[in-house]
């Protein structure tokens, strides 16, 4: 298990190394002030130590020379805060660069990742990979930064200063102090775990938060806020044990490791005042004062150290959970040679097509359909019967198992998909409204519309009359609230897009569903006047809104039961028309 961990650690420090080399003049700018740094305030004590015996008798203080001392030791210290400042600013480039970078390929990924992914992960925890998994990793990554380089540095030169002093001092400093090393380690291989769990547990609340605050209405409604309380306390309960248990081991690094650099300490101390005492002219008083100084400060790195330990299993942890995301397997990409689909005509066909979104569990099997372009084609069925997957293979946000689909004669897998799905206008039972204006989020159909464009498209969906009363108008900020719009309203603005667009072919999936009925007449009949011409899929469950299609595929189980008009099907008395009984309620 231990192997398995350091593997996967060494892992993801050739992740996160891969984003800092991209700034490695910086990196390599840090060491070299960190170094510059760390040489400095170690010429301090020895310039201490000088002026002290300069001062170690009474009446025999050398002032002459204790003050061009001083002097160093004061133009030291101005040379050591420029030195702390510009190491400082470069640090800091260098980790939220690589933060910016990080989250920048995250959020990209996740534009290429497929909709088979993302709709079995919680929308929660992906979010709090992106947000809340960065800024721990950020916050590790400068710790370490800051405190790495200028501690290795820092031990490196105190152990060259404390051998030039006294070799058998220098020599039980080196042999004693790398205890605390190994006590910080040997804690922090414990934390890594807590640390993993508390990350993932922090995800899996924030997927539980958004999704109570999104369904508020619901769990009030059906009287469930005791058991949404039950499950964050359940899940808060979960990661605050975990929280508790990382902290509380990864604090006992720093004690550790400072009780047993002050034994160390104190044996030095003692070992150096006897040899001042038996021989004061090879080792002064000044001498020791440097020496325990140098000791000190040969310490204080490992102290830092192992804190900064704790924070970089954190980090890590935290890394590990957004390179995961980042490592997902993108869609498919588009072959080199795929066709650019322009001026579609709107011819498509299914052929011997299969699909499911479980091996184990069929969907979609053998189906064959052809719909000449122009066609307007319903599809009707039960719910799960397979209509909105369908549209799903069709604009290739699924890939067929089996079979082909081909839209004028062009497999869909050889075309680009920017291309096909530019090629369709969707409207969907599930609207979305991003934060932006009313303006903007028409424009969604086509961005380089202009204003008479965007209204004009507003007036045919019927939604410039609400728009119009909004405070600000088309130019009213739909916000998370989405500006209080219905879900009515909402659809409405979702349908201007399309008649923004105007695309060769059309997919409506239960577009009118959130409509009055008034209103969906008025839609409908500026639907007919779109769709003239247009090769359109309407899917729906009110057998009212297909009555006018050319051709209406009955679904059931996955498969294409019965294809014809209305009046054809009714005629049949087969499946579709008992759905038309059911709902009409006719005998």
């Amino acid at each position: 298990m231990r192997r398995e961990n350091l593997k996967e650690n060494l892992s993801v420090l050739k992740g996160i190394w891969k984003y800092v080399v991209r700034h490695r003049l910086l990196v390599i700018l840090s060491f070299v002030l960190a170094a510059a740094g760390s040489v400095l305030m170690l010429l301090i004590p020895k310039l201490v130590g000088e002026a002290i015996d300069g001062a170690v008798a009474a009446g025999q203080v050398d002032f002459e020379a204790i003050m061009p001392i001083l002097l160093e030791i004061a133009l030291l210290s101005a040379g050591i805060a420029l030195s702390v400042w510009l190491l400082n600013i470069c640090n800091n480039h260098v980790v939220y660069q690589v933060l910016l970078e990080i989250r920048t390929d995250a959020f990209r990924h996740i534009q290429k990742l497929p909709l088979s992914y993302l709709d079995t992960k919680p929308g929660g925890d992906i979010v709090s990979r992106i947000i809340s998994d960065a800024d721990q990793f950020s916050e590790g990554l400068l710790l370490g930064f800051t405190q790495l380089f200028s501690g290795v540095v820092t031990i490196v030169a105190t152990i060259v200063f404390m051998f030039l002093l006294s070799p058998v001092l220098a020599l039980v400093v080196v042999v004693l102090t790398p205890l605390s090393w190994v006590t910080a380690h040997f804690i922090a291989k414990r934390t890594y775990g807590y640390f993993s769990e508390q990350s993932a547990i922090r995800g899996e609340q924030t997927a539980l938060i958004s999704e109570m605050i999104g369904g508020q209405k619901i769990v009030q409604a059906f009287r469930h806020e005791e058991q949404s309380q039950k499950a964050f306390d359940e899940v808060n309960g979960r990661l605050c044990k975990a929280s508790l248990r990382a902290t509380f081991l990864s604090s006992m690094v720093n004690p550790s490791t400072r009780c047993i650099n002050a034994i160390v300490f104190a044996a030095v101390a003692l070992a150096g005042g006897l040899s001042v005492i038996s021989a004061p002219a090879s080792f002064t008083v000044g001498s020791l004062a440097a020496f325990l100084s140098y000791a000190s400060q040969y310490t204080k790195p490992f102290n830092e150290i192992s804190g900064v330990i704790a924070e970089l299993q954190n980090a890590i942890a935290c890394a590990k959970r957004l390179l995961e995301l980042i490592a997902q397997p993108p869609m498919e990409p588009d072959s080199p040679d795929a066709l650019a689909l322009n001026d579609a005509k709107g011819q498509v066909d299914f052929d011997n097509v299969s699909f499911s979104y479980l091996p184990e569990q069929r969907l979609i099997e053998d189906l064959d359909l052809h719909v000449s372009a122009g066609q307007r084609v319903a599809i009707v069925g039960p719910t799960g019967s397979g209509k909105t997957t369908l549209m799903n293979l069709l604009m290739r946000f699924y890939e067929t198992r089996e079979g082909e689909i081909r839209v004028d004669g062009h497999p869909v897998r050889s075309v680009t998909r920017p291309s096909l799905r530019s090629s369709f206008g969707m409207v969907l039972q599930e609207t979305w409204i991003k934060n932006a204006t009313v303006r903007e989020n028409i424009a969604l159909g086509n961005p380089d519309a202009t204003t008479e464009q965007i209204e004009q498209a507003a007036k045919e969906a019927h939604a410039d009359g609400f728009i119009r009363r909004l405070p600000q108008g088309y130019d009213t900020v739909l916000g998370d609230d989405e500006g209080g719009l219905s879900q009515g309203q909402k659809q409405l603005l979702c349908i201007a897009r399309v008649f923004l667009c105007l695309p060769p072919m059309l997919i409506l999936d239960e577009a009118t569903s959130s409509i009055d009925a008034r209103t969906e007449l008025k839609i409908g009949q500026a639907f007919a006047k779109l769709m003239k011409g247009r090769t359109s899929f309407i899917v729906a469950h009110r057998l009212s809104t297909v009555r006018e299609a050319d051709m209406i595929l009955v679904m059931k189980e996955g498969h294409v039961v019965e294809i014809g008009t209305h009046e054809q099907l009714i005629a049949m008395k087969g499946f579709y028309y008992s759905l038309h009984q059911s709902q009409f309620d006719i005998v």
